[in-house]
């Protein structure tokens, strides 16, 4: 049985700066005293490096297509014996898969984890919309723990108002964390993706940075009560 603390960290879509919360998170609780055990789902190394970096302790990756459920849970549960809290970021869309079922999406690993879910939407040029689109997450899968939304690139605070009205009003989940459009919220890409923190010359100040947007635009007592909500895994 599993008894950690956990969030699975997922999109609506691809580049909703799912890493820069999940490692800002790690570091945030990690400075705090918490043993944070980070997993990146999905065969990614280079998110991974930088969930190991800001969480201070080994990053594992989770995968449908390549592990079976059984060995998912066994890696989660021998590598979470001692954790305070697992983070789990998910990869593209919540139910982006390789199929029209979305076998190997984050949906069904977080279903197969019973992992509370937190969704961050992209709210550049939409208000309401951000309510559909969640609602439509909670609807397609209703087994699928929809937590809490984060919103990211927020224009101003009437935009962040209606927008966690129209949320907390149709989809009845609290919003845990508003950011606003920032320069430095993004860490340096590629073509292929996210530059190794082992290439970069301030990876410190990049997670410090995003640790810095987490601790000040999220709710981590919220993100924190979440986590210790999960089932119990048996």
């Amino acid at each position: 049985m599993i008894e950690c603390p956990r969030l699975t960290v997922a999109g609506i879509g691809g580049d909703t700066g799912k890493t820069v919360v999940s490692v800002g998170l790690s570091r945030v609780w990690c400075k705090k005293g918490y043993q944070v055990v980070p997993f990146k789902k999905g065969p990614d190394y280079i998110d991974m490096s930088w969930l190991s970096l800001g969480a201070d302790h080994s990053c594992y990756n989770l995968d449908l297509f390549f592990m079976t459920k059984e060995q998912i849970l066994f890696s989660f549960c021998l590598n979470t014996h001692q954790a305070d809290v697992a983070i789990i970021e998910g990869n593209r869309g919540l139910y982006d898969g390789m199929d029209a079922e979305g076998s190997v999406s984050t949906a069904e690993l977080a279903k197969l984890l019973r992992s509370p879910v937190i969704l961050i939407a992209d709210c550049t040029k939409v208000t309401r919309t951000v309510a559909a689109l969640v609602l439509g997450c909670q609807r397609l899968d209703p087994d699928v723990q929809i937590k809490g939304v984060i919103l990211n690139k927020v224009a101003n605070l009437r935009h962040e108002n209606i927008i966690r009205g129209s949320i907390e009003q149709f989809c009845h989940i609290p919003v845990v964390g508003a950011i606003p459009r920032l320069t430095n919220i993004s860490f340096p890409g590629r073509h292929l993706g996210l530059v190794p923190p082992q290439e970069h010359p301030r990876a410190q100040e990049a997670i410090g940075n995003a640790a810095e947007i987490v601790d000040r635009y999220l709710d981590l007592g919220a993100l924190w009560q979440i986590a210790n909500e999960a089932y119990l895994l048996k």
